[in-house]
């Protein structure tokens, strides 16, 4: 899995962090930020198969904010 580029994005988190992905965002007034991701074809197909995601936080031991996976766009 990988992040992609889209149009909304208004940022890009990590940029300058070579042990990171950069990670292209939008964030909006109320802290909201939102990324999207590409599958590969062989994630897809054990998406498919499995019907499970994993989902790792680093939250280098501070509280652990509210996470959500969706397929939909969020935006309209």
């Amino acid at each position: 899995m990988k992040p992609i580029k889209f149009k909304e994005a208004n940022l890009i988190l990590a940029k300058n962090q070579p042990e990171y992905l950069p990670l292209p965002a939008w964030k909006g007034n109320d802290g909201t930020v939102i990324s999207c991701w590409q599958l590969n074809w062989k994630e897809r197909i054990k998406l498919f198969i499995h019907g499970r995601i994993w989902l790792k936080v680093l939250t280098f031991n501070q509280p652990l904010q509210p996470q959500r996976l969706d397929v939909d766009r969020p935006f309209k």
